[in-house]
């Protein structure tokens, strides 16, 4: 083994952790993750094949912090790579604003910019920094470097990122972004690897999980998406409601009297599949169920998936190619068969088998559209770009 490299992606009440060979093939040699923070944290390592590796609970731990969780956790890495050297520590951050459009080497004054960015990520950004900080902290020497969910959008066309604002809001950075670039960039590598003619035309590509948007490229490259200024825009997720009528914002202000931290937690995180169904926010519950709420959530998702498709496909005048990925995406066949019935207009046809299978492939030799089933791998992206950072390919 050369050195190692280990990704973090730090969420609300979680930590998720993989951990890379550095050399060419960036062979994945652990990944885990630390739940219930803030509750009963619980820590869960395995090998590359799906091995448990180690498990530690704090059943008392619910006033740990996300920093002192990333002790114990850096610890076990250096422990579990013995004489292996670790290079590098490569952290997902949502929102990189106009100033971040590729990975960069994380310091003081990267992060001081990066905090002016959480009102636009409030449920994500403060924990992707607040992890940053930490391993600054423990390990004063490792490199840290920052991928960010919105840098693969950079380049989409001015059109595609005004709002229908007075200019100087545009000016001021108030403006459509995007996210899920991490996974939109692998997909966008996958796709060249495996289907070289698909990547050169016009695709789509469908992040389906909790958080879910959709990305049109054209040769790999993005020229429109669903999500906007903030992670909340687009289509419906687990607990956030998706494209609204800001007009429903104003109502509930005005006539319920909730402040901006209640319209905010209400749009974040009680809406979506767990506020249309009333049950649960996992898709996989949801499609067990035999309630009609439940059911009613995964046909309006599934509706909306469907109806933005259709307007991004304008964006590309046409579409060669469908990829679904991410966990709703990768696993949920009936979603991917209440989407694509939509699309038949397109020339959308899957076969149900191949779609019961999670296969490769699900359209049919008549559909006119190819629809992929791709799983996605921010991980092993971020530990990509780690090596481009540190080891930069001399023009």
């Amino acid at each position: 083994m050369t050195d190692a490299i280990l990704t973090i992606n730090a969420g609300s009440s979680s930590i998720k952790f993989a951990l890379f060979d550095s050399g060419t093939a960036l062979a994945r040699i652990a990944f885990g993750e630390i739940e219930k923070i803030g509750l009963a944290p619980h820590f869960l390592a395995h090998d590359a094949e799906g091995n448990k590796l180690a498990e530690r609970t704090w059943d008392h731990g619910a006033a740990l912090s996300h920093e002192a969780l990333l002790a114990p956790l850096l610890d076990w890495v250096e422990t579990h790579l013995g004489s292996t050297k670790l290079i590098a520590a490569g952290h997902r951050i949502v929102h990189g604003g106009t100033l971040f459009t590729a990975p960069v080497r994380l310091d003081a004054k990267a992060l001081a910019a990066l905090a002016t960015l959480i009102p636009l990520a409030p449920f994500h950004q403060p924990h992707n920094l607040a992890a940053v900080r930490a391993v600054m902290a423990l390990r004063e020497t490792l490199p840290e470097i920052g991928c960010f969910d919105t840098a693969f959008h950079h380049g989409l066309p001015h059109v595609a990122t005004r709002f229908a604002l007075p200019r100087h809001f545009d000016d001021e950075g108030v403006r459509r972004y995007g996210f899920h670039g991490i996974s939109y960039e692998f997909i966008a590598r996958r796709l060249r690897t495996i289907a070289p003619e698909s990547a050169a035309g016009r695709v789509i590509a469908a992040h389906l999980g909790n958080g879910a948007s959709l990305c049109a490229m054209k040769d790999g490259k993005s020229v429109e998406t669903s999500m906007g200024l903030t992670a909340l825009d687009g289509l419906v997720m687990g607990t956030r409601c998706g494209t609204i009528d800001p007009g429903a914002v104003l109502y509930l202000m005005q006539t319920r009297g909730m402040s901006v931290d209640d319209v905010t937690n209400l749009l974040y995180e009680q809406s979506g599949l767990l506020g249309v169904s009333g049950l649960s926010a996992d898709m996989r519950v949801l499609l067990a169920s035999n309630s009609p709420d439940a059911a009613e959530a995964v046909a309006l998702f599934a509706y909306r998936a469907a109806g933005q498709i259709g307007a991004l496909t304008s964006s590309l005048d046409g579409l060669d190619c469908l990829v679904f990925t991410a966990g709703i995406g990768e696993r949920a066949a009936p979603v991917r068969a209440a989407i694509c019935v939509r699309l038949g207009w397109l020339g959308v046809e899957i076969d149900d088998d191949a779609n019961q299978r999670n296969a490769d492939i699900i359209s049919t030799a008549l559909s006119r559209v190819a629809v992929r089933v791709i799983p996605t791998d921010e991980e092993a992206m971020i530990a990509r770009h780690c090596l481009e950072v540190l080891r930069p390919v001399s023009a």
